[in-house]
């Protein structure tokens, strides 16, 4: 994980999205979560959390998704592209580097980041634990009516940001 003395070596990308963090980053950073210093930007605006757990939420989810979504072929490939790159660039933590996406707004990126961790990614995880649960219907159609923008990434090893010997 990264700290204030060093950047990880060995750093694997797993996707980019535009305009915003999307549920599924959410869901990737959703266990174990805590802010860290930032790989690229000067802020402590990164967000760590255990890979395997996130990846477990966010593929138990997409199941749930998918429950609703039978014979949607472009669905049924997302979820195979996204399955296949999780499984490739397996590692320790994911890293979600948000510079970007919180720079957008006039707000401060470190409480944008604050409020991320402390509010917004645990509520999120919540209502995708209740929907995997058959808890969350309501939120999971929403969902599932609107997927390319919560789960449609870009998973490829390099990303627009990537890093030495990868």
């Amino acid at each position: 994980m990264p700290n204030e003395t060093e950047i990880p070596q060995g750093i694997r990308c797993i996707s980019e999205h535009n305009w915003d963090i999307p549920l599924a980053h959410k869901l990737m950073v959703g266990r174990g979560t805590t802010i860290v210093p930032s790989m690229i930007w000067n802020p402590p605006i990164g967000i760590a959390a255990d890979y395997a757990g996130g990846a477990a939420l966010l593929l138990d989810l997409l199941g749930a998704v998918g429950k609703g979504l039978e014979g949607d072929a472009e669905f049924t490939e997302c979820v195979a592209r996204t399955t296949a790159h999780l499984e490739k660039q397996q590692a320790k933590h994911f890293v979600l580097e948000t510079g970007e996406i919180v720079s957008m707004t006039d707000d401060d990126p470190v409480e944008s980041v604050r409020r991320l961790v402390s509010t917004d990614i645990p509520d999120t995880v919540a209502r995708a634990e209740a929907a995997i649960a058959g808890r969350n219907e309501h939120w999971l159609a929403a969902v599932r009516n609107d997927w390319q923008s919560h789960f449609a990434s870009s998973y490829r090893e390099v990303l627009y940001f990537s890093f030495p010997g990868n």
